[in-house]
C-alpha cells in the first residue's frame, strides 16, 4: 500500500513473555511515504473529501500549503507499523482493543517520509492472555512536532 524501507528488528516475545518487557522502547518502524493517488483512494472509501486532503491548489492557500494525509488514515497505518515492532509468537489471536488517547499534533504531508516509533508501556493479566498499551508516536522527517501521538490498546490470547 505504502512505499516503505526496510526497519532495525523489534521485540519478539510470546503471550507469556510480554510482562517482562513492560516500558522498553521497541524502535523506529520503516519509514514510508503515501502519495496523492492512495489518499485519494482513502478519501472515496471514508467519503471525507476534505479539500486539504484531495485538492493541490486549495491546500497551497492553507498554512500546510499542501495536501496533507488525514489524521485517521494515519492511524490505520499504526497496524503495519507496529507490526513491524513487536511480534508476538504463539498468540492464538490478536486484537485492537482500542485507544486511550489519541491526538494529531502535526499534519504529515503527501510525499513526506514518516514512521512511528513506540514503547510497551504497560501489560496487564487478563482472561487467557494479556492486554498492552503500547505507547505510539508517528513523526514526519524533519518535522519539529510529531504527527501522531496515541495510547493503543490490544490484546493478545494464548
Amino acid at each position: 500500500m505504502s512505499t516503505t524501507e526496510p526497519a532495525p528488528a523489534g521485540l519478539t516475545t510470546t503471550v507469556d513473555g510480554l510482562a517482562a518487557h513492560a516500558g522498553e522502547h521497541l524502535g523506529h518502524s520503516a519509514w514510508r511515504r503515501l502519495t496523492q493517488a492512495q489518499v485519494d483512494a482513502f478519501a472515496d472509501l471514508t467519503d471525507d473529501h476534505n479539500p486539504i486532503h484531495v485538492d493541490a491548489e486549495h491546500a497551497k492557500a492553507t498554512p500546510f500549503g499542501t495536501t496533507i494525509v488525514h489524521g485517521y488514515f494515519t492511524l490505520s497505518l499504526l497496524a503495519p507499523m507496529l507490526d513491524e515492532l513487536l511480534r508476538v509468537e504463539g498468540a492464538s489471536m490478536s486484537v485492537n482493543y482500542g485507544v486511550d488517547r489519541l491526538r494529531f499534533p502535526a499534519p504529515v504531508p503527501v510525499g513526506a517520509r514518516f514512521r512511528c516509533a513506540a514503547e510497551l508501556a504497560e501489560v496487564t493479566e487478563i482472561r487467557g492472555g494479556a492486554q498492552i498499551k503500547v505507547l505510539a508516536t508517528v513523526a514526519v522527517e524533519d518535522a519539529p512536532k510529531p504527527a501522531l501521538v496515541a495510547e493503543c490498546l490490544f490484546r493478545y490470547y494464548a
